[in-house]
Order: structure tokens, then C-alpha cells, then sequence
């Protein structure tokens, strides 16, 4: 058996949130007042150009989610080949319908003393959407294209010390760039660091290790110091590492000279080191000063994990030497209702149900994600699949990466990898994502450019990339030149595919594409592929998807049935912004259906089909619901971690089902076909292998909406104006049953210390706004995103709507 273990000790850089963290180093989170307006200025970097008509924002910030949906912006005729389509098509929702086009400018005044005279001062973006151009008192600094790339630059020669500095912005989205919504600002965030001359490099450190012997772990640190002082140095780089709890485990120093730069070596040994894991991730800390004699030049804390894994050509994946199944999904970057902004409080809120559904790995589709994502991963213990692009030289759209690639591309692959390469959480560097390149001779040129770059930066862990086009990726080399083969939708290749190439390490890096509209059920609940319909939605049935694509089921089976296969990666976690196939083509559907997560947050029915698998959680969850017409024929579908499970209606067997392995749809479910409708309780009661009860669920018809109910993830929340609260609303009969098919507009209100950050419903043919203070339900469900303000004390939101009763929840704000 052919292996390809990658064992090292991994530290995250992060990135900078704390602001005058030490007299050495000054990180400063630029986050308020900047000034913002979205259209072309003349001489906008100028300090004395005029802002009167320009907007006061705070960073992170997306332009365009507070915009109004319009089918005509950015509408793309295009062919997609990725789709199967040979003739163009005019899509109006392919990238959300939100005003992310244009110009966009942004200025902040920096007040830098004169006592920082003799230091260096630097400035970092975590991504600025797109075509950022930096300007500093008027003159450029620099530039980054690429929206989704972190950057920084040296702003030292250019500052006034002692006077007001205009730092300025200029950004530009073209149209044609994208297949989904990218969102438009400075969406990351952006930092202002003050060093002595003397300092370490914008994501200069890199540790590894060799293994752990005797009990030993061996720690590899590579540091990057700059000098800048203008003459040389003699300096003594210090290392600490603390563990979890904050104990020194060990230490060491090395004394070195330093021209211009240097990176310097040390090994460091931590005895009996805790490993990082999904189930534990235990993460040290280390400190790195740089020391001339007794005074601290800078200090550079990092945070990191000891961990080792390996992928197998026949067994899949093992982490910690043991065998983990990869159960992840693909997520785009956007936040749904908040748009591109990054929150790592709805980052957390989102991980948080993906660990519930029993998710351990993510899928960075197709993109850097922003970093506050990979330090979650890392607290939280998700393992991460890092992408880089979806496009390389051959054009996908016509103003996308191919334009950026010849002069970028090396330039991008080195910054993301440099600042993750450190994170426990990332195990793999995928150069890509269903590449047109795949399918020409010469295309293993680029593959092998990417990869080269990737064994040159990080020589520790394995190459990937999502190939869609399986027969191309083999015939041209790609899947030879990767580590690991990712394959797109191909289930039904696996086994060819492995008995062909026995050495090569696979999983599936992109499965299932089901689509399926929250609380949305059409009959006969029968298996549709790529098929639409007027409304625009797609059945909770969890049996429709694209010609490309599959069910979670047929998925199911093959991971199953072939351990050599790692995981699989399913598309998508979440719904996202744009993309809204099949409905391609039909407005206003402007996001996608592919979520299992709705995109406001709400679990769909899919949800429970995959945490029945994924999880040892007892899992007994029925659809559809229950208010049809009456004499109707409908499917009863259960989700369950139960093998055998008996129908009841209005207290009446219906049956029993067993899970059966003969039929693709029930293998995994237990399903009664043809049911008569009647209203009153459907109940499901899970039964043992002695077909004894052991659990049950029961769904009930609903009368007329009367009342709405208010459901908070969390009661108490930080008051750092920032901080969010998810507060689901439901609309529901007087004895609390949901009302399925509820549309009530429902208006909110806050009382205290927050506002109403964000409102949604997850229906993705909603033209509603997500900033407006009132949200119609969509099948008995929306959600109402609760901000904290920087003064501790309570928040009050009152739910109202006309013939309803109003309910208010109570958050309290400080902790």
C-alpha cells in the first residue's frame, strides 16, 4: 500500500483582532470611522478632497446587502459548460441581484504621533472586494486585485508622524466576474500594526514537526525578522510555549545577525504533548520575541496544535492514527441576510449547527476564506479543505481570474499559504475547483505550476482539486500531479476509477447538489432530476437535483461501500447568495437551493437525514407536514438513526418499515407511500430489534395562525457591538402548533441596547430587503438577526403582525 503521511506541529497566525497588545508591537482593528461612497471619485485618494456627501461606515463592510434586488444586474448570458449546457443561456440571479457592481470608495483618517517617529507602521487587509488600490495622504501604496486574497503593505515612507493621515481606498467589481455572489467593500478586516524596525514579517512564522518520539514532540519553527533600522543587528529570537492552561512546556533561544533579513531555526521539544482532534482540539501557545540584550523588539504570539494524519489508497483518512471519516460540506463565503461582511459571531452560529449535524470537515468553495474561519476551525475542531481558486488561465467569466492569473497567480498562492499554513484545522491546499484546464493537453502545466508552489511553501501537507470532468483529469495528468483526487459528483466512478489506479488516495470533494426549498413538498415524492417548476422551489423531499448532480442517498451508498474513499465534501452546508439552480433562468429566484441549512440559518428537513448518519445522536424526524387537502395521496418520509420504525395516524397503524438496502430511497429513511390524507396527529414511534418502542415524533395539523413565537440561540450576548443573536420566529395555531404554510408579514422592534442587524426568511425567490425591519414568514418561519450596541445592559425585541399575537424575548447584553 502506497501512503503519504503528513505529521507536523501547526500553529495559527491570528490575525490581529487584539489592539496595543504590546509596548513592542501595536495592532490596531480599524474598524469604525471610515467614510464611504459607491461611486467614482476624482482624486479620491486626496486628503482635501471633499467627503460631505460620502457615508460613515464601519469595517467589515458589504456595499451591496442593504441594496434592492434587480433582475438586471450583472445578468450573464452565458453557456455554462459545468451545467451540461451547449447554448447560452440569460441568467438573471447568478450572482444575487444585489448592487455589488461598480466603484467604491473608502477613506479613514489615521492620527499617528510623532513618538512613533522611529517605528515602522504597516497596514493589512483581510480582503477588500475587488480590485483594492491603497493610497496613503494621496499617494499609492500599493495594490491587490484578487477579492478574496489577505495583503498588507509598509506605509512607513509616506506617514506624516504627529499629523492626520488619510488612508483611502478605491475598489472596483466589474461585471462578468463571478458565478455567485461576491459581495463589494472591505468585507474583511483591516489593521494597522506598529513595529520597531526590528520585527517579524507579516505571516513569518512556520512550524512543523517531524513526529512525536518517546514522548517526545519536536518542534521545527522557522521565523522571518525584518530590519529595517538601516544599519545591522545582533538579536536574540526567544521562544516560549505555553500550554492550553498557560504553563511553560518549553523554551529556547538562538542569537543571530541580521542585515536586511533572516529567517532563523529553532527546535523546541514539548513533552507528552496533548493532540489536537475534532473531538479535542487542544491548542499552545507560542511566544516569539525578538530580544536586543534586554529590551523586547517585538513579540509575536501563536497560537497551535499538535496533530498527524495521513490519506490512504485503501482505507481513507486517519488522523491521530485513526480512522476518520471526512463528513463535510462545501460553504461559499457569504453570511446569507449579512452578506460577504465577516461576523465571527455568525461564523460561530453557523459552525456551531454544522458540529450538531455532525459535520467535521469544511470545504473552503472556491476561495481563502477569511481567517477568523480557520481559528474557529481550530477552537472548535473542524478540518479544513483550503481552496485557492475556481478559475486558472481559461476563462469561466469573462472579467475572472483568467485576466488576473498570469500576473497574480503565483503572487496569490504564496499569501494563502503563507498566512494558513500554520492552522491544525487545514489539511490539504486544493489549487482548484472543476478547472476547464482538465480538458487540454497542456492544462498539466498549469496543475503543475500550482503544485510546485505548494510543495515550495508547505512541503507538509497534500495537494487536491475538485475534478468534474473525471476523464480528462486522468488523461491529462491532473489527478496524477494532486495527492489526493477529488472527484465532482462521481459516485458512480468510484470503483472503475480504484481498480484502475489502486495507489491513488480519493474522496469526493463535491457530492450531492440536492436542492430542496425549506417546508416545500410536491407529490408523487419521487426522484426529479433538474426538473422546475412554477413557484419556483424544489421539493423537501430531498430527491431533486441537477443532471450533474445526485441524492445525499446514492452518495450514501458509496461511501459506504468503498472505505478507500476519505469523506466527502456535500454542496452545500448552506444556501448562499446567487446560483439559483435549476431556477437558473426564471426570476426572482437570486439564491441557491443546494443548502442543507436554509440561507437564513434554519435547518431544512436534510438536515436530519444527514445528522442521522453522520452522528451517534438518536435521530426520529418525519415529513412533511401535516395540513393537505383532504383525500389527498401523500409520502411520509422519516429521517432516522433507527432501523424500523411504525406509522401511526390518528392513533391507527399505517405499517411498519424497515430500512431496506434493496431500494436506493429506502436505505436510509423509512417510507410509507400513498397515505390518504386526514388532518389530526401523525405519529412515528421507532422500534427496536424486539420491535419494542424506544422513541417517537408526532406532527399535527395546524388551524388558523394565532400567535407568534420567539426562539433565541442565545439569551446573553457581549456588548462589544458586534455580537449577534439568531432569533428564530415562528407562526403558530393557539395550541402551538407551527402553521406550515404561513406567510404573515411580521414586524419587529427593539427596545435597549441592540438593533435589528439583519431579517430573512429562507425562501430564495424573496425580493424583500435584508436590513428592513419586517420580514413576511416563509412556511411558518423567519429569522430576525439581533446586534448588541457597546453599552451592557438588555435588549427587548417585540415580534408583531396584524391578526397575531405579539410575543417579546429578552437578551441581555455584557457578559
Amino acid at each position: 500500500m502506497k501512503r503519504l503521511i503528513f505529521f507536523n506541529l501547526l500553529l495559527i497566525y491570528l490575525a490581529g483582532c487584539t489592539t496595543g497588545t504590546h509596548e513592542s508591537r501595536r495592532t490596531t482593528l480599524l474598524d469604525t470611522g471610515w467614510q464611504f461612497i459607491n461611486s467614482e471619485v476624482e482624486g479620491g485618494a486626496r486628503p482635501e478632497t471633499s467627503t460631505e456627501d460620502w457615508e460613515d461606515v464601519t469595517v467589515p463592510h458589504d456595499w451591496a446587502i442593504s441594496g434592492e434586488f434587480d433582475s438586471s444586474i450583472d445578468a450573464q448570458e452565458i453557456m455554462v459548460l459545468e451545467d451540461g449546457e451547449r447554448v447560452p443561456k440569460m441568467r438573471t440571479g447568478r450572482t444575487g441581484g444585489l448592487p455589488h457592481l461598480g466603484i467604491g470608495w473608502y477613506r479613514k483618517a489615521l492620527d499617528i504621533p510623532s513618538s512613533y517617529g522611529n517605528k515602522r507602521v504597516h497596514v493589512e487587509f483581510d480582503g477588500a472586494m475587488s480590485h483594492a488600490r491603497i493610497y496613503l495622504n494621496g499617494e499609492f501604496i500599493g495594490e491587490w486585485p484578487y477579492g478574496y486574497a489577505s495583503f498588507g503593505f509598509d506605509l512607513t515612507e509616506k506617514v506624516q508622524f504627529g499629523e492626520e493621515n488619510i488612508l483611502a481606498v478605491r475598489l472596483e467589481n466589474k461585471p462578468f466576474s463571478s458565478r455567485w455572489y461576491p459581495g463589494a467593500g472591505i468585507y474583511r478586516n483591516v489593521r494597522l500594526v506598529v513595529t520597531n524596525p526590528v520585527f517579524v514579517k507579516q505571516w513569518g512564522t512556520y512550524l512543523t514537526t517531524p513526529g512525536i518520539r518517546n514522548g517526545k514532540g519536536t518542534v521545527d519553527l522557522k521565523t522571518t525578522v525584518l530590519n529595517k533600522s538601516g544599519e545591522s543587528k545582533e538579536v536574540t529570537v526567544e521562544t516560549q510555549i505555553l500550554s492550553a492552561a498557560g504553563v511553560l512546556v518549553s523554551t529556547g533561544s538562538e542569537a543571530v545577525h541580521i542585515d536586511e533579513e533572516t529567517t532563523v531555526e529553532q527546535n523546541l521539544e514539548v513533552v507528552a504533548p496533548d493532540l489536537w482532534s475534532v473531538d479535542a482540539p487542544v491548542l499552545y501557545t507560542a511566544v516569539t520575541r525578538i530580544l536586543d540584550g534586554d529590551k523586547e523588539l517585538d513579540r509575536y504570539e501563536t497560537p497551535f496544535g499538535f496533530r498527524y494524519f495521513e490519506f490512504t489508497s485503501d482505507k481513507g483518512f486517519f488522523l491521530n492514527g485513526k480512522r476518520v471519516q471526512l463528513n463535510g460540506v462545501c460553504l461559499h463565503h457569504d453570511l446569507g441576510p449579512l452578506g460577504a461582511a465577516v461576523n465571527v459571531s455568525s461564523l460561530r452560529h453557523r459552525m456551531k449547527l454544522l458540529k450538531e449535524m455532525g459535520c467535521n470537515s469544511i470545504r473552503t468553495s472556491h476561495n481563502p476564506p477569511a481567517p477568523e474561519m480557520l481559528d474557529l476551525a481550530d477552537e472548535m475542531g473542524f478540518l479544513v479543505i483550503n481552496e485557492a481558486f475556481d478559475e486558472w488561465k481559461m476563462a469561466k467569466t469573462e472579467n475572472g481570474y483568467n485576466k488576473l492569473w498570469d500576473e497574480w497567480a503565483e503572487k496569490d498562492m504564496v499569501a494563502f499559504i503563507r498566512r494558513d499554513r500554520n492552522h491544525p484545522s487545514v489539511i490539504m491546499w486544493s489549487i482548484g475547483n472543476e478547472i476547464r484546464e482538465q480538458g487540454i493537453a497542456d492544462g498539466a502545466k498549469y496543475c503543475q505550476f500550482l503544485v510546485d508552489i505548494c510543495k515550495r511553501e508547505d512541503p507538509t501537507r497534500p495537494t487536491t482539486a475538485g475534478f468534474n470532468q473525471w476523464q480528462g483529469a486522468i488523461k491529462n495528468g491532473f489527478a496524477d500531479i494532486v495527492d489526493v483526487a477529488g472527484w465532482n459528483y462521481k459516485p458512480q466512478h468510484y470503483d472503475f476509477i480504484h481498480n484502475k489506479f489502486p495507489h491513488w488516495k480519493m474522496y469526493g470533494s463535491e457530492t450531492a447538489s440536492t436542492v430542496s426549498s425549506r417546508g416545500e413538498y410536491f407529490f408523487p415524492a419521487v426522484e426529479k432530476v433538474h426538473f422546475t417548476r412554477d413557484p419556483y422551489h424544489s421539493s423537501s423531499f430531498d430527491n431533486e437535483f441537477p443532471r450533474w448532480a445526485t441524492s445525499p442517498d446514492r452518495e450514501f451508498v458509496a461511501q459506504d461501500s468503498f472505505k478507500y474513499i476519505a469523506g466527502e465534501y456535500v454542496w452545500t452546508g448552506f444556501d448562499y447568495l446567487g446560483e439559483p439552480t435549476p431556477y437558473n433562468i426564471e426570476w426572482p429566484a437570486r439564491s441557491s437551493y443546494f443548502g442543507i441549512i436554509d440561507l437564513c440559518g434554519i435547518p431544512k428537513d436534510r438536515f436530519y437525514l444527514y445528522q442521522a448518519k453522520w452522528t451517534d445522536e438518536e435521530v426520529l424526524h418525519v415529513l412533511p407536514h401535516w395540513n393537505w387537502d383532504k383525500g389527498q395521496k401523500v409520502s411520509v418520509h422519516c429521517y432516522s438513526s433507527f432501523d424500523k420504525g411504525e406509522l401511526f395516524l390518528n392513533g391507527e397503524s399505517l405499517g411498519v418499515r424497515e430500512k431496506d438496502p434493496s431500494g436506493l430511497y429506502t436505505t436510509y429513511r423509512l417510507v410509507w407511500d400513498d397515505i390518504t390524507y386526514v388532518p389530526g396527529e401523525l405519529k412515528v414511534v421507532a422500534l427496536d430489534e424486539n420491535n419494542n418502542p424506544v422513541r417517537e415524533t408526532v406532527v399535527k395539523t395546524a388551524g388558523q395562525p394565532a400567535k407568534i413565537v420567539l426562539e433565541s440561540d442565545r439569551r446573553e450576548i457581549p456588548a462589544d457591538g458586534k455580537e449577534l443573536a439568531f432569533v428564530t420566529v415562528s407562526v403558530v395555531d393557539e395550541n402551538g402548533v407551527l402553521c406550515p404554510r404561513a406567510n404573515n408579514l411580521i414586524n419587529f422592534s427593539v427596545e435597549g441596547e441592540g438593533v435589528v442587524k439583519a431579517v430573512g426568511n429562507g425562501d430564495p425567490t424573496s425580493l424583500e430587503s435584508f436590513v428592513k425591519p419586517y420580514r413576511k414568514a416563509f412556511n411558518g418561519k423567519c429569522m430576525a438577526i439581533i446586534q448588541s450596541s457597546e453599552t451592557p445592559g438588555n435588549i427587548k425585541l417585540v415580534a408583531e403582525s396584524e391578526g397575531l399575537l405579539s410575543e417579546e424575548i429578552a437578551i441581555k447584553t455584557g457578559i
